[in-house]
């Protein structure tokens, strides 16, 4: 696993910007995130924009995340600053180039080809852990090996089928997953009115069910139901039913012409649809992790202080306070707040990672100096991927990462440990 500090991210950062610029060459990818959303939009389509970046509800979670950021002011310490930073950390017993981590994101694809593994090559790149979405558009397996001994994570979705459930642990073990990420906040899908008033599920034209149809398990249970003779329900022939068809086959592994003339991809998206989430997870089904794999574990999508300390009691190795963008409720507390108030109760010992909002790198060091270890880097990354593919990715990551190290050095302080409550104070404007 390569974990390089990022030492001198910045001025390095700033020195290829600016050389290019001599040149008469600008960033493909804005610096900023407001020109950087604004650009990803007008590449984007319809059905992939609000899937991407729309929230919840009346998207009151999504801008509550921003506004808690908004609440924090960083409180810079004069002819302090050393001459290299560290911004390497300590997580679950592996080193890690920075603290800036990449979230799992569902159906990229909607945004780019093969998007897996343009963010797989990236994370490499850029020595950038990847937390691998279950609901991703390339197998696992096939993204580890575009990253070869890089450090990436797992995220898993508690399926209906427990037998389902221990083959992708048993998978994310073979490809040396450094942990296992368990989300908890989507065990059914939130209301989503971008979505909705489009009709557009990604899912159920078989984008974002990868690692599904390249499992062993969930192939068995396919075979099954397309051999079951229940009655199968009828389908109303309609021009958007062909083109949902044809969507399903080229996005099932195999030949497309294949695929169209097979029940295959339809059975695999109709099955996915029943058991990929089960909506009576409980505390219960979390407490036969230990039982089921070796790896550390993760439980992503805690808001609550007394979620925070069942979830240690129970024996995990870290928790990621989390409201999923924004995407699942809409009114939530904002990760931030919440971050807070969980550090409050387990204190500054358990590893706990903050996902939610995070769009700069000033963002990264008001998360470190409230409480987190480490961060979740979502929906700006995706729209770098969405300008320029794997290369779109790395910018991205540069440059939030650049930013964290410039603000070190402008606040002086040496590495992501020395960064601490003393450096962000409210806000009185």
């Amino acid at each position: 696993m390569t974990t390089t500090p990022a030492r001198g991210a910045g001025i390095d950062r700033l020195n290829a910007i600016y050389r290019a610029g001599v040149l008469g060459r600008r960033p493909a990818v804005p610096a900023d995130f407001g020109e950087l959303e604004r650009r990803a939009k007008k590449v984007s389509s319809a059905k992939a924009w609000a899937y991407v970046a729309g929230g919840a509800g009346e998207g009151r979670t999504v801008r509550r995340n921003r506004a808690a950021f908004d609440q924090w002011a960083i409180v810079p310490a004069m002819a302090s600053a050393p001459g290299d930073r560290d911004l390497s950390v300590e997580l679950l017993g592996a080193r890690h180039a920075s603290p800036l981590l990449l979230a799992p994101v569902g159906a990229a694809a909607l945004m780019k080809d093969d998007s897996d593994l343009h963010i797989a090559r990236a994370a490499a790149a850029t020595a950038s852990t990847y937390v691998m979405s279950n609901q991703g558009c390339s197998p696992m397996e096939e993204c580890a090996a575009e990253m070869g001994d890089a450090s990436r994570w797992f995220q898993l979705y508690w399926s209906k089928d427990e037998g389902l459930v221990d083959s992708l642990i048993q998978r994310a073990e073979a490809i040396g997953a450094g942990a296992l990420v368990v989300t908890l906040d989507t065990t059914v899908l939130g209301w989503r009115p971008q979505d909705l008033n489009l009709g557009s599920l990604p899912f159920s034209r078989g984008i974002g069910i990868a690692q599904y149809t390249s499992d062993p398990r969930f192939q068995e249970i396919v075979r099954e139901r397309l051999a079951s003779p229940s009655e199968k329900p009828s389908v109303e022939v309609t021009l958007g039913a062909v083109r949902t068809l044809l969507d399903m086959s080229r996005n099932h592994p195999g030949d497309f012409w294949d695929n169209v003339r097979s029940p295959q991809p339809r059975a695999s998206v109709e099955t996915f649809l029943d058991i990929y989430s089960n909506p009576g997870l409980s505390w219960d089904h979390l407490a036969t992790l230990r039982e089921r794999t070796s790896l550390p574990v993760v439980l992503k999508g805690i808001l609550r202080p007394d979620d925070a300390r069942r979830a240690l009691e129970l024996g995990v190795d870290a928790i990621v306070v989390s409201n999923h963008g924004g995407r699942q409720i809409d009114s939530s507390i904002a990760s931030l707040d919440a971050l807070l108030d969980v550090r409050a109760e387990i204190g500054p010992e358990p590893t706990v990672l903050l996902d939610s909002g995070i769009r700069t790198g000033a963002d990264v060091f008001t998360a470190l100096a409230l409480g987190a270890d480490a961060v979740l880097l979502g929906r700006p990354y995706v729209y770098g991927l969405a300008l320029a593919g794997q290369r779109g990715v790395e910018d991205v990551i540069r440059n939030v990462v650049a930013e964290l190290d410039l603000t070190m050095a402008l606040s002086g302080t040496r590495d992501v440990g020395s960064i601490g409550r003393g450096h962000v104070v409210e806000s009185r404007s």
